[in-house]
């Protein structure tokens, strides 16, 4: 665990893998009837509360200042309770598989705003890493989606706002990081604020009213609890071990993981194009590995 812990690749791979996890999960449980907001509350809720129980069961406790709660909800939103309700919504038009794939555009928006905002400056092998991976992606959403069933261009827009908002939090999280605040801390405070947007967004909405559906699946909902806490931890570990360029790279083992997890488990289908673009993106993230290296 250790080395996992402090390897900037092995946390790549194991943070990308568990998000992956949770396109099938969120694909499984929104066909059975949960709306997407309530499956969101269920991510955020649950890795929040298995979090701050580590931390308490730990003798730490979590501080409270302006700085960390303008952080927690500024995280929540543009980090989780939007990519969450977005990814949710889209998945049933776009397929697992095909919504992962939305992820691998994260690291090119990432790249531009780290440059703009000069929050880092990657090296040359890095950017070509990324570029190759733009290509694969561009490829990969050229496809529409599932082979016997093309995505309207409708569904494949709201697909393209998650990248946007995962850069965005990519690069918010580094920029505003609080001193002195460990990633189990920052990941237990952030969800827990995200729930907190979520519980009133279900209320407005009317969605929380189908709370009573969760008890049917509870198999789901552990498999995700136990997902999405464990992601979140490597998450905030990864952001100060590798920086917000390298760490939106998740996106690309996600994309792969949610295209896999779709074509066996969930009956999806893909074109050859789609799994070409696929490879591509992979050179891509070899690449920009090299580069962090």
């Amino acid at each position: 665990m250790n080395i996992v812990w402090n390897s900037a690749i092995g946390l790549l791979v194991v943070t990308g893998a568990l998000l992956g996890l949770t396109l099938p999960f969120g694909k499984l449980a929104v066909e059975a009837g949960v709306p997407p907001l309530l499956w969101s509350l269920v991510i955020s809720f649950g890795a929040g509360s298995v979090l701050l129980l580590t931390l308490l069961g730990k003798g730490k406790r979590v501080a409270l200042d302006a700085h960390r709660l303008r952080y927690f909800f500024i995280a929540a939103a543009i980090s989780y309770a939007i990519p969450n309700l977005l990814m949710f919504t889209a998945m049933p038009h776009l397929g697992a598989g095909y919504t992962g794939l939305m992820f691998t555009l994260s690291p090119v928006v990432t790249l531009v705003m780290s440059i703009v905002l000069r929050v880092s400056q990657p090296n040359r092998l890095g950017v070509l890493g990324i570029a190759i991976g733009f290509v694969g992606a561009l490829i990969v959403a050229s496809t529409r989606g599932q082979a016997d069933r093309p995505a309207e261009l409708l569904w494949i827009g709201v697909g393209l706002l998650i990248p946007v908002f995962l850069a965005a939090g990519n690069i918010y999280r580094t920029f505003d990081w609080p001193q002195k605040s460990g990633p189990i801390e920052l990941a237990a405070g952030s969800h827990l604020a995200s729930a907190l947007i979520l519980i009133a967004l279900s209320m407005a909405t009317g969605q929380v009213s189908s709370a009573h559906l969760l008890p049917d699946m509870p198999l789901l909902v552990l498999a995700q609890v136990a997902a999405s806490s464990a992601m979140f931890a490597f998450f905030f570990r990864l952001q100060a071990v590798g920086g917000p360029v390298y760490l939106s790279q998740i996106g690309y083992v996600a994309a792969a993981v949610g295209l896999i997890a779709g074509t066996l488990f969930l009956g999806e289908s893909y074109g050859p194009l789609t799994w070409a673009g696929g490879l591509i993106i992979l050179v891509g993230v070899t690449l920009t590995t090299m580069a962090q290296r």
